[in-house]
C-alpha cells in the first residue's frame, strides 16, 4: 500500500515506522513548511492519507485528498465541529474517510466501558462525574478530543449533564473537562465519579505513541479500496 504522511511530527515518525515494519510504502511526506506539495500530481497512486497534523490545517487537508480520489485516516484533533461536514461530503461524494479521536484499542475499550457506566450511575445522581486529561506541553488543543468522545459518552447516558465545559462549571448540568500539560506525557484520561462518601474511577494511561501509530495503520488497511465514513467501531467490531 502507497501510504501519504500529511504531518511529520512525532506521530507521523511512528506512524512511518509501523507501515514500513508491515511492508507499505512511504510516498509521500508532507511536513508543516511542505503544503504546496499537497496537490494532484504528488497525490497520483496514492492509496491512502494518514492526516495527523492541526485543527486549522484538518479540513483543508481532508479536501484535498478527497479532490484527488484519495481516502483519508485522520488523527488530528480540536476540529470536531466541522466533522459532520467532513463526513456528508465524504458520503455524498464516494469518497472514503476514517476519524478517531484516538486510535489507541484501549482507549477504544475504554469509550465502551464510559458508557455502560454512564448508564449505571444514572440512578445514583449522588455521584458528580467529572474528567481529568493530561498529556505533554506540546499538545496544543484543550480539551483533548479523547476528553471530549469520553464526554459524549457520557452525556449521552447521564441524564443529569447535558454539555461539557472547560475548567469551570457554573450549572449542574455542566460536566467538566480539566486539563494538564506536562513534560512527555502521551496520554491519560480519567473518568471520575465522587460522592460524599467514596470515589470511583476508569483510567487509560498510554505508555506511549507506538498504539496510536498501530492503531492508524490498521485503520489505513481498513479503509483502503473502500467507500464511505468509518470509526474505531468499524474496525475493531466492537
Amino acid at each position: 500500500m502507497k501510504i501519504a504522511l500529511i504531518g511529520y511530527g512525532k506521530m507521523g515518525k511512528e506512524v512511518e515506522k509501523i507501515a514500513l515494519d508491515r511492508g507499505h510504502t512511504i510516498a509521500l511526506i508532507i511536513d508543516k513548511d511542505d503544503e504546496k506539495k499537497l496537490n494532484p500530481e504528488n497525490l497520483k497512486g496514492i492509496d491512502v492519507a494518514i492526516e495527523f497534523t492541526i485543527p486549522e490545517s484538518a479540513v483543508h487537508n481532508i479536501k484535498k485528498c478527497f479532490n484527488s480520489n484519495v481516502a483519508v485516516v485522520c488523527g488530528t484533533t480540536g476540529w470536531v465541529q466541522e466533522l459532520d461536514t467532513i463526513i456528508d461530503f465524504c458520503k455524498n461524494n464516494n469518497k472514503a474517510f476514517f476519524y478517531a479521536s484516538n486510535y489507541s484499542l484501549g482507549v477504544n475499550i475504554l469509550f465502551k466501558v464510559n458508557s455502560f457506566v454512564a448508564q449505571i450511575m444514572n440512578k445514583y445522581d449522588t455521584y458528580e462525574p467529572h474528567i481529568e486529561e493530561t498529556h505533554h506541553t506540546q499538545k496544543l488543543d484543550a480539551p483533548s478530543g479523547t476528553a471530549i468522545t469520553l464526554a459524549d459518552g457520557l452525556i449521552k447516558n447521564l441524564n443529569r449533564k447535558t454539555n461539557w465545559v472547560k475548567e469551570n462549571g457554573t450549572n449542574p448540568s455542566d460536566l467538566v473537562i480539566k486539563s494538564f500539560r506536562e513534560g512527555t506525557v502521551p496520554g491519560n484520561h480519567k473518568v471520575i465519579y465522587e460522592s460524599e462518601f467514596d470515589k470511583l474511577h476508569i483510567e487509560h494511561d498510554s505508555k506511549n505513541r507506538q498504539g496510536l501509530a498501530m492503531g492508524a495503520i490498521l485503520a489505513a488497511e481498513f479503509i483502503a479500496g473502500k467507500t464511505g465514513y468509518f470509526t474505531m467501531n468499524d474496525l475493531l467490531n466492537i
